[in-house]
């Protein structure tokens, strides 16, 4: 069994500004949705949610050996209409840029993520359904 992760949670005193710290330090704003300078916990998720994919994703396609020239995942969660609002689904786009990369190594790097890595999607379980898609866009070749 690995370390537990810890955070607290503590409101600023109005309305539902709230300020997030993590075990590492590492502090994050929480508001309302339509406010200005702080995120949606259902944001962060959705962020969570891709940055873990994303971590797993560009470890792997470089031990593949392949030319990342820059690399994002867009991600968009659909949540049910009545409380609790939670997501029931979860869309991901890859998009790699890069010169010459494989697709095969693009999708075979998102498989593993999604079914063995990411420790964020996999916490979903059957209740969210997580759907994905990539996108290469080719670049000029990276300089050595």
């Amino acid at each position: 069994m690995t370390k537990p992760k810890t955070a607290t949670v503590s409101w600023e005193g109005q309305g539902h500004a709230f300020k997030g710290v993590g075990g590492s330090g590492y502090t994050i704003q929480f508001g309302d949705p339509a406010g200005p300078d702080a995120a949606s916990p259902m944001e962060v998720v959705a962020m969570a949610s891709a940055a873990c994919t994303a971590m797993d994703v560009i470890d792997i396609l470089r031990k593949k050996k392949q030319a990342v020239a820059n690399f994002e995942v867009i991600v968009v969660g659909r949540r049910q209409a009545e409380h609790p609002r939670k997501f029931t689904e979860i869309d991901l786009e890859y998009v790699v840029y890069g010169h010459n990369i494989d697709p095969k190594a693009v999708e075979h790097a998102i498989e593993l993520s999604l079914t063995k890595y990411c420790s964020v999607n996999q916490s979903f379980g059957e209740a969210v359904t997580i759907k994905n898609h990539y996108r290469i866009v080719e670049t000029e070749p990276i300089a050595a």
